[in-house]
C-alpha cells in the first residue's frame, strides 16, 4: 500500500470518526434541549398551580371575613332592626305603624346590600380607591382612631386578579395596624410617581424593629403576594414613630402578572 493510499485511508476514517463525533454532540444537544424545555414546562405548570391556588386562597380568606361581617351585621344591625318594627307593627297607632313599615323598607336594602357581598363580583364593581374609603370609614366608625385617604385614582385600572390580592394586601396591613399598632390616626395616600404607583399606608401607633419582622410570616406572605402580581412592598417603622407600609406597582402600560 502507498504512502498515498494510507493517508487517504486515514484521512477517510479521520472524516467518518469526525462526523460520528459531530452526530452525537448534536444528538446530545438536542437531547439537552429537550429536557429542559420539559423542565420550563413543568416550571411553568408549577407556577400556573401555584398562582391559582394562592388566588384561591385569597377568595376564600376573603369570603370567610365577609361571612363574618355578614354575622355581625345580621346579629347587630339587622336583629335590632327586625325588633323596632315588630315593636312598632304590634302598636295599635298609626304613626307607629308607619314608622314599622319604614324599618322594614330599611331591613330589605341592608339584606339586599349583605346578598351582594356574599360573592365576590363585587371585586369587579368597585375600585380601589372605593374600597380603602369603605374599610377606613369601618374602622373610623367603631371610634377607633382617625382615618384619611389622599388618591389621585392611579390603582383604578386594575385586572380582576391584580386587584383580589391588591385587595387582600391592604385588608392584611389594615387589619395589622389595628391590632399590633394601636394608632390614634391612620392614613392612606395613592399617588403615581413616574412609573410607578404607590399606595402609602401610614399610622402614628407604636412601631417595631424592621431587623425583626423578618421572623413572622405575616410580612412575607404580604411580600411574596405582591411579587406575584409585579409589585413590591417596602416597610418604614420606628419604635414609638409609627409605621408606613409603602405597596407598589408599574404603571398600567409595564404592568405584567407573573404567571405564565
Amino acid at each position: 500500500m502507498s504512502e498515498q493510499e494510507s493517508q487517504f485511508i486515514l484521512i477517510l476514517f479521520g472524516g467518518i470518526f469526525f462526523a460520528f463525533f459531530m452526530s452525537l454532540f448534536v444528538v446530545a444537544i438536542v437531547v439537552l434541549h429537550r429536557q429542559r424545555q420539559v423542565q420550563n414546562q413543568e416550571k411553568l405548570k408549577q407556577l400556573k398551580a401555584d398562582y391559582d391556588k394562592m388566588l384561591l386562597d385569597i377568595e376564600n380568606e376573603i369570603q370567610q371575613e365577609t361571612l363574618s361581617h355578614v354575622g355581625r351585621e345580621l346579629h347587630d344591625n339587622i336583629g335590632q332592626l327586625l325588633s323596632l318594627a315588630k315593636l312598632n307593627l304590634n302598636s295599635t297607632k298609626p304613626e307607629r305603624q308607619a314608622e314599622g313599615k319604614e324599618f322594614l323598607n330599611q331591613i330589605i336594602q341592608e339584606v339586599r346590600s349583605l346578598s351582594k357581598s356574599l360573592n365576590l363580583d363585587w371585586v369587579e364593581s368597585i375600585s380601589v380607591d372605593e374600597f380603602i374609603s369603605s374599610q377606613l370609614n369601618r374602622i373610623e366608625s367603631t371610634g377607633f382612631c382617625k382615618t384619611g385617604i389622599e388618591s389621585d385614582q392611579s390603582f383604578n385600572q386594575l385586572a380582576k386578579d391584580q386587584k383580589l390580592v391588591l385587595i387582600r394586601v391592604i385588608q392584611e396591613c389594615l387589619n395589622n395596624a389595628i391590632k399590633h399598632a394601636k394608632p390614634t390616626e391612620l392614613s392612606v395616600k395613592i399617588y403615581q410617581n413616574g412609573v410607578a404607583r404607590k399606595i402609602e399606608i401610614k399610622d402614628n401607633g407604636e412601631g417595631f424593629d424592621t431587623s425583626l419582622a423578618s421572623q413572622g410570616s405575616g410580612m412575607y406572605n404580604i411580600k411574596k403576594r405582591m411579587e406575584t402580581i409585579g409589585g413590591k412592598l417596602e416597610i418604614d417603622s420606628k419604635i414609638g414613630v409609627g409605621t408606613l407600609i409603602r405597596l407598589q406597582l408599574p404603571t398600567p402600560n409595564k404592568t405584567s402578572l407573573n404567571q405564565p
